[in-house]
């Protein structure tokens, strides 16, 4: 409806649902963790196997899979407390990640759970994250989401209360961790901080180039700088933002965890053609 300079539209149902998720967020005690991670190599390996194929790998679907390994060596940092306070530990990290897709003509980020990540290989991610973009919404979804739309906010809200009522419902409905990839919505470096209902969430920027001294073992028998000593490089890094229930989980085991998720990344774990489930 046109006004008097200005223009109103209707509040889609989806960003009512964005709405009531953040309001339920807003009222966790979470910790979050600002960190970068040098991606040069997996980018590397990404670039030359596009080349090779013709298929460039999902760099989301990287992530996810180097998530639920790092999930799957300390299964506590997704634990969630249910309405009897006690933890409640799931065996597998279901990952929800966002995926584009176009809905009415506009593309829009909706979420996607890949089950038991940890025990799937990076191909198998990969591939269902790539026909979850092409695959059309469900027509019950749109009508669920409707309709859920038209409920007062109280009891719309009553779903983001499952992590603390019911976590295994949440589970199946929503999974166990969450990848949000802000960064391929833009280009550059730099974070975002988002509320989740999560008991762990990556939330990925952009990546930027940076120089660094890198250590040369050479000797300097090789034409390489002595042992000792450092070459200047640009290297490329991601930035990424992890948030923790800090009910749940400590500083220090958080701390752990990313350093396990940083040498997973940074080693290009499961790009080097070995991409068996076992991981």
């Amino acid at each position: 409806m046109q006004g008097r300079g200005y223009t109103r539209e209707p509040f889609s149902p989806r960003r009512r649902a964005t709405v009531d998720a953040m309001r339920m967020a807003g009222r966790r005690n979470d910790v979050h963790g600002l960190v970068t991670f040098d991606v040069t190599e997996a980018r590397r390996r990404i670039r030359e196997r596009e080349a090779e194929t013709g298929e460039r790998l999902s760099f989301t679907a990287f992530v996810a899979y180097c998530l639920a390994r790092a999930v799957a060596a300390d299964p506590r940092v997704q634990a969630y407390r249910d309405w009897r306070g006690r933890l409640v530990v799931f065996d597998d990290a279901d990952v929800m990640v966002v995926v584009e897709r176009e809905v009415d003509g506009e593309r829009v980020g909706l979420p996607h759970v890949v089950r038991a990540a940890n025990r799937r290989s990076l191909r198998s991610i990969h591939d269902e994250i790539r026909t979850a973009q092409r695959a059309p919404e469900p027509t019950h979804r749109n009508r669920w989401l409707n309709l859920a739309a038209r409920l007062p906010g109280p009891v719309r809200r009553l779903f983001y209360r499952l992590p603390r009522r019911a976590p295994g419902y949440w589970k199946r409905a929503a999974g166990t961790v969450a990848v949000s990839s802000v960064g391929m919505f833009g280009t550059g470096g730099g974070w975002a901080v988002t509320p989740t209902n999560y008991a762990l969430q990556l939330t990925v920027g952009g990546v930027s180039r940076r120089a660094v001294v890198v250590e040369d073992g050479d000797g300097g028998d090789g034409g390489g700088t002595r042992e000792g000593e450092g070459r200047v490089e640009t290297r490329e890094f991601l930035h990424v933002t992890a948030t923790f229930d800090h009910d749940v989980v400590d500083g220090a085991p958080a701390a752990r965890f990313l350093e396990r998720l940083r040498e997973l990344v940074e080693s290009a774990r499961g790009l080097d053609g070995d991409e068996g489930a076992s991981g």
